[in-house]
């Protein structure tokens, strides 16, 4: 079950990594921004994004799972770490 559920993250991820991109690019042209400093804003932009996805999607699965208080916490701070570990690997 655990395994389905970090495939069903990933792709989560992987999908809205990607929609991310041009939101990321639209910011981007609207600073004007090019070069060195494009890709470094670009790279941090994206990043974020997998972070707000990440935290939506373990915040669903501690719902789904009916967790309050500590439990709750301690899910979704391991499965943002579990998602931010994974995620590197889903974007190359």
């Amino acid at each position: 079950m655990r395994a389905v559920i970090a495939t069903l993250t990933l792709a989560l991820m992987a999908t809205l990594a990607h929609a991310g991109d041009a939101a990321c690019d639209a910011k981007a042209a609207e600073k004007k921004l090019a070069g060195a400093a494009k890709t470094s804003f670009l790279k941090k932009c994206e990043r974020d994004a997998v972070a707000a996805s990440a935290k939506d999607t373990c915040m669903t699965q501690a719902a789904d799972k009916k967790l309050k208080g500590a439990a709750k916490n301690s899910f979704v701070k391991k499965c943002e770490k579990d998602a931010s570990a994974a995620a590197p690997a889903a974007s190359k």
